[in-house]
């Protein structure tokens, strides 16, 4: 029985995709690839890849099939012409979609005799095969088992849950904090900018500000999932008040001030809704559309 690494394909080598076969490589997979334009595998195939001529080929060539393309429905494109090479094979979708599209396409990969899992990348390809950077996984836990070793080659494997959608779920409410944490620090950036004070001036206080916040996020996580709001640290009429000092300093500068106009009309939607005298947390209730 070979114990060695495990044969991987992967098809699509955009700039993830070609840093997924490079993270295989480097962990001494036998790696085949495919893409539509096979000058992209020139630096994979220098690095001992094995291109494969068709896509039939690429999918019978392994036993797991890892695919990183636009979307899924180019991936639905690539692999339906020779959807019988699917049989008894196990395929890793790393193609970012909606939580329901993931669901149709466990489906469409059954019906052709595959195994399954749909996943997320968290980190930009750079980040790629670096232990701390997620992976996130969902599916049929067995299939995930079978093929954790090798997905470890890609970064920390993650398993969410058997809904297949839950990977894709997971993604998009991250890339939301993501977004929102980024847009935050960059118009704070601007605002001490405007005093002449450099980003790498104030980015490490920033950062250390962030290990506070997320101290917040720890307290109100329970509150959260009780429903129960105490406000006993900092109610949302403090920090409506709070962020008019941010409004005012802001517009004196002469900053776009879209970003914190919409947290405080955020804010004030959960007050006139009953929640001025509870925690932050509260304004969930809000974004859940007032339930």
């Amino acid at each position: 029985m070979n114990s060695g690494p495990q044969p991987v394909t992967v098809i699509g080598l955009g700039s993830m995709g070609s840093a997924l076969a490079a993270a295989l490589l480097d962990r001494g997979h036998p790696t085949t690839v495919w893409n539509r334009s096979p000058r992209r595998a020139e630096p994979l195939v220098a690095r001992g890849a094995r291109l494969a001529g068709t896509v039939a080929d690429a999918m019978a060539a392994s036993p797991l099939i890892i695919a990183c393309v636009l979307d899924y429905e180019s991936l639905r494109a690539v692999v339906e012409p020779a959807a019988e090479a699917l049989a008894g094979r196990a395929v890793v979708n790393l193609t970012s979609g909606s939580p329901e599209q993931a669901q149709e396409t466990l489906d469409w990969f059954g019906a052709h005799g595959a195994e399954y899992l749909d996943g997320a990348i968290m980190t930009t390809p750079p980040g790629v095969g670096s232990a701390e950077m997620m992976f996130l996984y969902s599916g049929r836990r067995d299939v995930f088992e079978t093929h954790r070793a090798t997905l470890t080659a890609l970064g920390d494997p993650l398993y969410l849950g058997q809904k297949p959608g839950l990977a894709s779920l997971y993604d998009s409410a991250l890339l939301g904090l993501m977004w929102s944490a980024m847009t935050g620090w960059l118009h704070g950036t601007a605002l001490v900018g405007a005093e002449k004070i450099a980003a790498t001036a104030f980015t490490p206080i920033a950062i250390r500000w962030l290990g506070a916040v997320t101290g917040f996020l720890t307290r109100y996580a329970p509150q959260v999932d009780e429903g129960c709001y105490p406000g006993d640290d900092a109610t949302i009429d403090v920090q409506i008040a709070a962020i008019d000092h941010l409004l005012h300093a802001a517009a004196a500068r002469g900053l776009d001030n879209a970003l914190p106009e919409l947290l405080k009309s955020t804010m004030q939607r959960a007050h006139a809704a009953g929640h001025g005298s509870d925690s932050f947390a509260a304004v969930i209730e809000t974004l859940r559309g007032g339930r």
